[in-house]
């Protein structure tokens, strides 16, 4: 009896190390809020990072933008310029609602980006979104960052009118409560059209090319669950910094548009797309890609950052085999 009683135990113990050791090898599925919020934090952490750390690039940028006549000799001279005139601090000029700003996109845009994705392949079925994975990938990306843009346009609006007008308030509540007192909580939104006109091409090219730039890349090493975490990374970091570069390109007209339509006040009774259409025709087709050359290399490093941060930060969330991958 003793003897059977330990063949027992041993079959339990073994079975039981088995059982560990396969929950170790298999990676636990989340799904529901428990998913998408994780996918929201780490997109979160990742776009406020990357937007906050290059505060003084878009600050030269938007100065480039809104004053060429002063600043036309290039990023780096345009960076002295600024401290010459303002001193070094005025480089993280905005850097407050920059970085709560793109918090809230960034929960957004990645959370939402991943939980439409999912909604548009439940809807359409797993074979036919691989073969148009392209559509399911802007279809997505749309939807998420015209929500991200509501979340986003009072800060970027408070931003733009700090960095262009340094005297206009001290940090981002002064900022917001002027603007709010002076010109009521439509003003937050007169940038809305141009946001969304800038944004929504921005992230679909965004995601897109980096779904497609992470095929091609992750093919040459042999697919996402072949290569190391660190290569995994770097390679994260190759697929952003060519879908930002694109992104970039695509979207300067309206990034220089928003820039100016945050600075100038409407006329009486006009619209924002007449206001709109009055400053493109003002600044003509060179003007708007004014400072495209400062818009590639911040735009390419913020997007090359944030799909490394992303990443890494599902991994460490437990999240980072627990989305839905389209790839052949």
């Amino acid at each position: 009896m003793s003897k059977a009683v330990e063949a027992v135990k041993e079959q339990v113990s073994v079975a039981k190390s088995k059982a560990e050791q396969l929950a170790q090898e298999t990676p636990l599925k989340r799904s529901g809020i428990d998913l998408y919020s994780r996918f929201a934090l780490a997109g979160a952490i990742s776009c406020s990072v990357t937007h906050g750390a290059l505060t003084p690039v878009d600050v030269v940028k938007t100065r480039i933008q809104l004053e060429p006549e002063v600043y036309n000799k290039g990023m780096i001279t345009g960076f002295r310029q600024v401290v010459s005139k303002e001193g070094a601090g005025a480089l993280l000029t905005g850097f407050g609602p920059t970085a709560a700003g793109y918090f809230l996109q960034g929960m957004f845009k990645f959370g939402g980006y991943e939980l439409f994705k999912k909604l548009i392949i439940d809807q359409i079925g797993v074979e036919t979104a691989t073969q148009n994975r392209t559509a399911v990938y802007l279809g997505a990306s749309a939807i998420a960052e015209f929500f991200a843009d509501v979340a986003l346009c009072p800060l970027e609006a408070t931003r733009i009118r700090l960095v262009s007008q340094p005297s206009f308030a001290n940090g981002l509540v002064g900022g917001a409560s002027r603007i709010f007192r002076e010109e009521g909580i439509g003003a937050f939104y007169a940038g809305f059209g141009p946001i969304l006109f800038k944004q929504v091409p921005y992230t679909m090219a965004k995601f897109v090319v980096f779904e497609r730039a992470s095929e091609v890349i992750f093919g040459q090493f042999g697919g996402k669950d072949k290569v190391s975490p660190g290569t995994a990374t770097a390679l994260n970091l190759a697929s952003g910094l060519v879908a930002g570069t694109a992104a970039a390109i695509i979207s300067q007209p309206a990034d220089t548009l928003l820039s100016k339509v945050n600075k100038v006040k409407k006329a009486p009774g006009q619209s924002t797309s007449s206001l709109l259409v009055q400053l493109a025709k003002q600044t003509g087709i060179g003007g708007l890609f004014s400072g495209l050359g400062a818009r590639i290399v911040m735009v390419g490093t913020l997007t090359s950052g944030q799909f490394g941060i992303y990443g890494d930060l599902k991994k460490y969330l437990d999240v980072a085999t627990s989305g839905v991958e389209l790839a052949k």
